[in-house]
């Protein structure tokens, strides 16, 4: 069954007004998106939605009016500026909902995603990728592009030769990462949070000098799961340390469980043919009821500032919109429903050579609360642990301040008392 596409045969799928559909990071499609913009003038209103846009494109800076127009629901290096400038719009989501949310909003025309080649039983793998796309598998129409250099990976991202419209292959290598340096300051953060990691607990790490720093902390734990929305290279340290083997875990056991993965090339050929490790749909990682199951689940995200009632401003820098919510409240609820949870939101006290810090009486004027109040955990800081879960807003308030950098701590003792917290 051949279904390789000619440029005119894809431009001939895509409706008036549609709404096509992108997976994010890696299973951007490249190709795909150089046939949709050499051939917009045959396209009408087509709006292409996507979490994390790879690649700086001409239709997301506007370049075709009335022809392509970029929807984002997590702002990149790619899209951040377009949208201040108002070419690009953002739509608030919680990570685990926008599935739900392109079926309520959109028509859902077209899934465009990258894929590896088809195996012997005519599978295609949507690789590193399950994301917001794999639930609508068989549901939705589906063009591909086949890359080589895409890991054949396992869970419920396998897409069959009839459940799609066509392909067009492109063996473009994959995007990597490059891991930023740990300092000492993301050391320290660390050694406060693996003190409450455990053997025979599930983990999500995100990406991050802090994560990594904690990841390079628990190579002597074992029996470790993982739980996370993003795959990253620290969980294959991990397991080759032999500190993971998901035996703990109580749903999906001895298995990695991620929604997608982005990374080094080590990465990529770990995943390649990996039985331990599934892609699921993120409407199922980062459901917090799906969370809550596994009983032992430890959450580590990152913030840019949180104010004296606890409440984390994740998505904006400066008071500037920067990226979005993605899944941080999802895990946040998530742990909170779990029986032995624990949720640690992690930040250097301060700023631009310790001039700004990150522990505000209020946030930034222009900030957006990621992480509410009622939600946080636990908030960390290379002076220490502020417990935020149960407490009132007076010893909240002082925890805050006791591991906000120490020049700033009577200033915020002075405004904290003004205002009536303390």
């Amino acid at each position: 069954m051949n279904k390789l596409l000619t440029d005119q045969q894809i431009i001939n799928l895509i409706e008036k007004d549609a709404d096509v559909i992108l997976p994010l990071a890696n299973g951007e499609p490249h190709k795909l998106l150089d046939i949709l913009e050499r051939n917009a003038d045959a396209l009408t209103n087509v709006k292409i939605h996507q979490l994390l846009a790879l690649n700086p494109r001409k239709y997301i800076e506007g370049a075709f009016p009335g022809k392509l127009k970029h929807i984002s629901y997590f702002l990149s290096g790619a899209t951040r500026k377009m949208f201040q400038k108002g070419m690009v719009d953002l739509v608030p989501n919680h990570f685990h909902e926008v599935p739900k949310i392109l079926r309520h909003s959109t028509s859902l025309s077209m899934i465009m995603a990258v894929a590896s080649p088809m195996d012997e039983f005519g599978y295609f793998s949507l690789g590193t990728q399950a994301d917001i796309v794999s639930e609508f598998i068989g549901t939705v129409p589906f063009i591909l592009e086949v890359n080589n250099h895409m890991p054949r990976t396992f869970g419920e991202n396998q897409i069959h030769i009839t459940q799609i419209a066509g392909y067009v292959e492109n063996n473009r290598p994959l995007s990597e990462d490059i891991s930023p340096p740990i300092g000492e300051k993301d050391m320290k953060i660390a050694a406060y949070v693996t003190e409450s990691i455990h053997n025979g607990d599930t983990l999500q790490i995100g990406i991050g000098a802090i994560p990594n720093a904690v990841v390079s902390l628990l190579k002597d734990h074992r029996q470790l799961g993982i739980h996370t929305e993003m795959f990253v290279d620290g969980i294959v340290d991990l397991v080759e340390a032999g500190a993971i083997d998901g035996t703990q875990k109580f749903t999906n056991k001895g298995k990695i469980i991620a929604t997608f993965a982005h990374g080094s090339k080590k990465l990529y050929n770990f995943l390649h043919n990996n039985p331990s490790v599934e892609f699921l749909p993120v409407s199922i990682v980062n459901d917090p009821r799906e969370i809550a199951k596994e009983e032992r689940i430890v959450s580590i995200n990152a913030t840019t500032e949180v104010d004296l009632f606890g409440q984390c401003a994740s998505e904006t820098v400066a008071g500037k919109y920067y990226s979005s919510t993605g899944g941080q409240a999802d895990f946040a609820r998530g742990v909170r429903f779990a029986k032995y949870g624990k949720g640690f939101v992690c930040m250097t006290s301060t700023a631009k050579n310790d001039e700004i810090s990150r522990i505000k009486l209020n946030l930034t004027q222009g900030s957006i609360v990621s992480t509410s109040k009622n939600d946080v955990d636990n908030i960390v800081t290379e002076y220490g642990v502020a417990r935020m879960f149960g407490q009132p807003i007076s010893e909240r308030a002082r925890q805050l301040i006791s591991i906000a950098h120490p020049k700033f701590r009577e200033e915020l003792t002075f405004e904290a008392k003004k205002m009536g917290l303390i």
